[in-house]
């Protein structure tokens, strides 16, 4: 019955969830508006019509993505190696290597929980930070799935001190870095060109830390199965903060040359990564978020 169940669920993956998008995006038009707005600040030179048709793509990969949790509850080791591809394991293996814990930069890209789960499968210990729901039962539930799989979830008020935790124990924790977030935990960044907040934490951690950074790339293909790319650490590099303040206060978005500090160079140069991830695979991004949001 299980199997008969994913056999069903990865059937219908493509044509519901493209019917969901649909509905999403062209008959109800929720959020219609703010994701193609957001494409053409990313996008500036293409077409209306060009902006369009990469909001519309986005909105019908997360009908994908919302069917794809159908099978999430029951699926094993097995099905997540048959339909998962990791590529750069070589680089988690050698960061790994250094006796430390290990940071994922991640974003909203592709299928983001099932790919945890999947490298959690593949016997890496995956420890995500993660929002809770309000509703009790269903953040119960939730969890309860994505526990099953091998991850370790980190709230985010509590983060800092489960952080060193994990690290401690030579974890991987995840960093979801594409949102965003404005004072005091967030810090000015520069985005596709405009300026928005980007959370520091990331960098916060690293400095403290010393652990390696790791971008990871996850995407799904035509035939439904996923790629997770797992690309060389980003060094940590210290600045001169003095003599940079005055460029990095004007390509980086900070507001002033009081604010520039490692802090928000590194933030930045994570922020740069994740452009480069998503202008490979924008119609897998979630344009709908409210990413460019007025500094405070």
């Amino acid at each position: 019955m299980q199997s008969f169940w994913i056999w069903l669920v990865v059937r219908l993956v493509e044509p519901v969830g493209s019917l969901i998008g649909f509905l999403w995006f062209d008959v109800f038009r929720i959020r219609r508006k703010i994701a193609i707005d957001n494409v053409a600040i990313a996008f500036p030179e293409l077409s209306r019509q060009e902006q369009t048709a990469i909001a519309r793509s986005s909105l019908r990969h997360l009908g994908r993505t919302l069917m794809e949790y159908f099978y999430f509850p029951v699926f094993e080791a097995e099905d997540f190696a048959r339909m998962f591809e990791f590529r750069g394991m070589e680089n988690v293996e050698a960061a790994r290597a250094q006796g430390t814990g290990v940071f994922f930069l991640c974003m909203h890209l592709g299928n983001g929980d099932l790919s945890t789960a999947a490298a959690a499968r593949a016997g890496l210990p995956m420890s995500l930070i993660s929002k809770v729901f309000k509703t009790k039962w269903l953040n119960d539930l939730w969890f309860r799935i994505r526990k099953r799989h091998g991850s370790q979830y980190i709230s985010p008020e509590k983060s800092s001190f489960e952080i060193l935790r994990a690290v401690k124990a030579k974890r991987i924790v995840v960093f979801v870095q594409d949102q965003y977030m404005g004072p005091p935990v967030g810090c000015r960044t520069k985005f596709f060109g405009k300026e928005t907040g980007t959370a520091m934490g990331l960098a916060v951690m690293t400095e403290r830390t010393k652990c390696p950074v790791i971008p990871v790339c996850t995407y799904r293909k035509p035939n439904g199965h996923h790629v997770v790319e797992f690309e060389p650490p980003i060094p940590w590099r210290e600045h001169d903060v003095q003599s940079e303040a005055g460029s990095v206060a004007g390509s980086a978005g900070q507001g002033s040359a009081s604010e520039v500090t490692n802090i928000t160079v590194m933030t930045q140069v994570y922020t740069d990564k994740i452009e480069e991830i998503i202008r490979r695979h924008p119609e897998q991004w979630m344009w709908i978020h409210r990413r460019w949001k007025n500094f405070g």
